[in-house]
């Protein structure tokens, strides 16, 4: 009953063997639409190997779709590298072949977390009075037992931690039930915002998460596909293409089969474009003297980390005026969305000067000294009316500031956010956990 297989990279991986000599092991599991093999070459690492099959209502209805398992590795791999990339910790490794990819071997926790944008589907059944479309602010999240037997119940947070699940030695208990609530939340946003460019609504999704046999930390695992989420083009219920279009058909009808397969086909084709931004953006730091270089090249590394270009240039408005909006000029010139970063020590001008002179975000980023510094951040704070270039002390704050405005139009930047928020509460609550352990 309690499905085992997949998880969370492995440093072994890095050493793994081409496609060609990749050795199979034993079957871990199986499970409706995919098998899990061991790899006895890659210490840690399971091959998830999907199936040309499309299933419903736990199997009740079931038939082969040829294609299905390269469209649905294509999906889940695409999705699933756009939220390692962003931050977020999960099984995937690699994609292996067409319709396999390694994954980090976890033991799964028989728990599937559902978010819900729009009230549709079984929640309508479930919540009578409730119409369809109703939308949630936040996400709503709910877990539901795997238990095909029982048609998989909903289960409370309290179920759950009174289960006393031990996975890969990790007892599942407040802590780690609250870790996966937030994840599957943060989880959920970033790819309701990577959909959005494509003027596509996710509107609900179910996920499930294992825990690593080698590092014992809860990851997302098991796959993100079109049988994970309802996708609705343009908001409109009659446009769907995730499965519930095969959910739907009153006949499965060869005919019938194609139309579904065509919607997967959508899906897959489009799910590349979640990994790219049309977006364009840079940060251009200007620092009043070379001396504050050291200072400057933390705002670079912070943005680096973000995805955004850093340009650095030296000027001062105090001596050099004319040159600072010279390079102010050649900046917005190009039509590129740029935020410029003001460095400068003692009587900082360069921040408000660039202020008054450009419609471009300014933010002033002083290097302090601790002689003076408490007398010369005043002249970062205290603008003339009609400035307004805030001021942050932390190289990386400010880097963080300018990967807000561009996230607003650039979703890969905004997942970046997003998943940094998720690991700094995780962060907290496992040290809270940790002290807690240890006071007892």
């Amino acid at each position: 009953m309690f499905a085992r297989g997949v998880p969370a990279p492995a440093p072994a991986a890095a050493m793994a063997p081409a496609a060609s000599d990749l050795k199979l092991g034993k079957k871990v599991n199986e499970g409706k639409t995919k098998e899990v093999y061991e790899l006895p070459d890659i210490p840690g690492c399971v091959l998830m190997q999907s199936k040309d099959q499309i299933t419903a209502g736990n199997a009740a209805r079931k038939d082969r779709m040829e294609g299905k398992a390269a469209i649905s590795n294509t999906t889940t791999s695409c999705v699933f590298q756009l939220l390692q990339e962003a931050g977020i910790k999960t099984a995937f490794v690699r994609k292996q072949s067409d319709t396999a990819f390694i994954a980090a071997h976890c033991e799964m926790i028989p728990i599937e977390w559902v978010c819900r944008r729009i009230a549709t589907g079984s929640f309508l059944k479930r919540n009578p009075g409730v119409k369809e479309g109703y939308k949630f602010y936040p996400p709503k999240i709910e877990m539901f037992f795997k238990d095909d037997a029982n048609n998989d119940p909903q289960w409370s947070e309290e179920q759950i931690i009174e289960a006393k699940f031990c996975f890969a030695g990790l007892t599942i208990g407040q802590t780690e039930v609250d870790i996966m609530s937030r994840s599957t939340q943060a989880i959920f946003e970033i790819l309701e915002k990577a959909w959005q460019p494509q003027n596509c609504t996710l509107v609900d999704l179910k996920i499930e998460f294992g825990v690593n046999v080698l590092t014992k930390e809860i990851v997302l695992a098991d796959v993100i596909d079109n049988d994970s989420w309802r996708l609705w083009p343009a908001g409109d219920r009659s446009q769907q293409k995730d499965k519930q279009s095969y959910r739907d058909l009153k006949e499965v009808t060869p005919e019938a089969l194609q139309m579904v397969k065509r919607n997967f086909e959508w899906v897959s084709e489009r799910v590349e474009l979640l990994l790219k931004t049309k977006s364009q953006g840079r940060v251009v730091v200007l620092m009043g003297s070379s001396s504050d270089l050291s200072h400057c090249e933390k705002i670079k590394k912070a943005c680096a980390t973000f995805g955004i270009p850093c340009e650095l240039r030296v000027t001062s408005a105090h001596k050099g005026p004319d040159e600072t909006l010279r390079i102010k000029a050649e900046y917005e010139g190009d039509g590129i969305p740029t935020v410029f970063v003001a460095v400068a020590g003692r009587s900082n001008g360069l921040g408000p000067v660039m202020s008054g002179n450009t419609a471009y975000p300014v933010v002033n980023c002083p290097p302090l000294s601790a002689d003076w510094g408490t007398q010369d951040v005043w002249s970062s704070l205290r603008l003339p009316s009609g400035l307004s270039c805030p001021t942050t002390l932390s190289p990386e704050g400010a880097a963080q500031f300018a990967a807000q405005i561009f996230g607003l139009n650039n979703h890969l930047v905004w997942a970046k956010l997003r998943s940094n928020m998720l690991n700094t509460w995780i962060s907290l609550k496992q040290a809270d956990k940790k002290l807690r352990e240890c006071s007892l």
